[in-house]
């Protein structure tokens, strides 16, 4: 066997990784690579996020349309970048549409669900909660179209990805395996993973060749022993705290962090079993990401964010500031027209601080998060293909003309 060279995380041992009947004598491994850099992105970050506070948000879906081609040109493997080829322009409209038929449905059941309320328990808070339950499908449902158009829009090497209709199926499943989530305090979280993954895969094309989730959920269930150990020593900690030793109080401060780099290592090793048990007809794929590198680029990324996004509120502050005591200082001696000037400016200062410290956020999450994780899961993913990517055959267009709207319309279409 040929060893290739690269970066990426291929070795001559990782046959091993392989299931034995996609093996061949020469697989050829596409070693995965990310060319984007901080720099370029937080630029494009910032300043598509000034035009859509300009423009009243209408500007957003020019914004992500912009983003989604540069993460998607950084993605490269065997040196081929990736494709988006979204028309903001049929977001907007997308949006419109799923707007006009949000609102109908939302106002018809409301005022079904009030008039039910009042009509049988003389108050609104039932009314209110089933509303609440009644939008919950349509987040999912909204998430799955969202997923279809992005994938309708994708190409690599020339084909085009897809994705089948099933966005109500997984909307039922997807609130199944919540509830059972939740019902089972968090132990069958690697369910809902892998069924919901194993829904999206099955229905994945790319181009004529059909993607498929092998494995079982069980396989999941190591990657949650931080978080639970966390967990158990935390409870026991407090418990021991009430009844035997107070100081035991201050040991569930040393779990959060614990806690936390667990909910990073499930991210990881569960995107390594999930990706490691697909496969595209014969070929297969050989994830490694690491787990500490992913905690470390949340903690640090978010970290940082926060720090440079709060230099923004510094000016403003202290302005907000000295215009209040200009305002408690002049409050008697000058009326009320320098008293509505100065609330006014206030005013002011208060929305510009909230516009800065957002797009600061944005911008550096981006260049210190959201970019560092593209690069460390792509540079440690190798697709292995034994010969079959040239016999794959160009599909379909999906017109999908209602785009991402209700996603957008539901606010659950903001991530890129």
């Amino acid at each position: 066997m040929t060893e290739p060279s690269g970066s990426g995380p291929w070795d001559h041992r990782d046959t091993d990784a392989i299931p034995t009947q996609y093996r061949r004598a020469d697989p050829t491994p596409l070693d995965g690579d990310f060319v984007g850099n901080r720099g370029r992105v937080f630029a494009l970050a910032l300043r598509t996020g000034i035009f859509t506070v300009l423009t009243l948000g209408i500007y957003r879906f020019w914004m992500k349309t912009r983003l989604r081609r540069f993460y998607w040109s950084s993605v490269r493997f065997g040196g081929v970048p990736a494709e988006y080829l979204g028309d903001p322009l049929e977001k907007l409209l997308g949006f419109l549409f799923a707007v006009v038929i949000l609102a109908f449905y939302i106002g018809v059941v409301n005022l079904a669900l009030m008039f039910l309320s009042y009509s049988l328990f003389q108050d609104n808070f039932v009314a209110y909660l089933l509303s609440f339950v009644g939008v919950v499908p349509l987040w999912f449902y909204a998430r799955y179209r969202a997923r279809r158009y992005v994938l309708a829009r994708t190409r690599w090497r020339g084909i085009r990805f897809g994705l089948e209709p099933g966005a109500w199926g997984y909307a039922w499943r997807a609130i199944l395996y919540w509830f059972l989530t939740l019902i089972s305090g968090g132990l069958l979280w690697p369910l809902m993973t892998f069924r919901l993954e194993k829904y999206r895969t099955d229905r994945t094309w790319y181009g004529d060749c059909k993607l498929e989730q092998e494995g079982r959920w069980t396989m999941l269930l190591p990657a949650m022993r931080h978080m639970l150990l966390a967990l158990l020593v935390g409870g026991l900690s407090i418990g021991i705290g009430l009844y035997a030793i107070p100081a035991a109080f201050l040991l569930p401060l040393f779990c959060l962090p614990w806690f936390a780099f667990g909910l990073a290592y499930y991210r990881a090793k569960s995107f390594e079993l999930l990706t490691n048990a697909k496969r595209a007809g014969d070929i297969v794929f050989l994830s490694k990401p690491r787990p500490m590198r992913v905690f470390g680029i949340y903690l640090w990324g978010n970290l940082l964010g926060g720090l440079v996004a709060s230099f923004f509120l510094v000016p403003l502050g202290l302005a907000a500031v000295a215009m209040l005591g200009t305002l408690i200082g002049l409050e008697n001696s000058t009326g009320m027209v320098l008293e509505t000037f100065a609330s006014g400016t206030l005013t002011l200062i208060g929305i510009l601080s909230y516009f800065a410290f957002f797009l600061a956020w944005s911008a550096v999450t981006h260049a210190f998060v959201t970019l560092p994780l593209w690069a460390h899961f792509s540079e440690t993913l190798t697709v292995i293909d034994p010969g079959s990517l040239g016999h794959i055959r160009q599909r379909a267009r999906d017109d999908f003309e209602e785009a991402e709207g209700f996603a957008e319309a539901l606010d659950v279409g903001a991530a890129i």
